[in-house]
């Protein structure tokens, strides 16, 4: 399966149109600790090694073609530490921590996100706002691979329907590293991973 997902910058009109006759599911507070190489090996490739609330993610980009002409985002997400070492191409014998250290896979930012989310139709949505005052929304589905494109068109169609702006939105990690370490954004940018603002 992989996630197929839009960012959104939402007004307070936008977000009550989006959840209005929606399921809310949950609300909770997490934090998550990315991960990169001091030369930003991972994320130039639009990998992204997170640990959430302790349990480690890495997503992995399935995005095709330039990020200016993207409308959604794709990634595999593995949550399997066997898994995350194979394909990092870390030493099996030693536990994913100690594996990470030795590569210089070190934290590169950390963010902590109140989170509601809810359910609409096949859709999930999530409303995050972090602790550094930034507010997003994502809308995503999860798939088989190979329906991956039929997704796209779902999510834009339903965004359209709710009156949304498909422009590009930067997400959470991002924003912070705007401000915490503009060199890594763009060498984000020069990879083609972020659209220029």
């Amino acid at each position: 399966m992989i996630e197929v997902e839009k960012k959104f910058a939402l007004s307070p009109e936008d977000e009550k149109r989006l959840t209005d006759g929606a399921e809310f599911l949950k609300e909770k507070t997490f934090t998550d600790v990315y991960y990169d190489t001091p030369d930003y090996a991972l994320t130039r490739k639009d990998w992204w090694l997170r640990s959430r609330d302790g349990r480690l993610e890495l997503k992995i980009s399935k995005n095709n073609g330039k990020i200016e002409e993207r409308s959604v985002d794709h990634y595999e997400e593995i949550g399997n530490d066997e898994e995350i070492k194979r394909v990092l191409g870390l030493n099996d014998e030693e536990d994913l921590d100690r594996a990470l250290k030795s590569r210089h896979i070190v934290p590169c930012g950390s963010v902590t996100t109140r989170r509601r989310k809810f359910k609409k139709g096949d859709f999930l949505i999530d409303l995050d706002e972090t602790d550094f005052g930034y507010a997003i929304a994502e809308i995503e589905l999860m798939v088989p691979e190979g329906n991956a494109k039929d997704a796209e068109d779902r999510i834009v169609a339903f965004a359209l329907d709710h009156g949304l702006a498909l422009g590009h939105v930067r997400g959470k990690i991002l924003k912070l590293l705007e401000k915490q370490n503009p060199a890594h954004v763009q060498a984000l940018i020069d990879a083609g991973v972020v659209a220029p603002n």
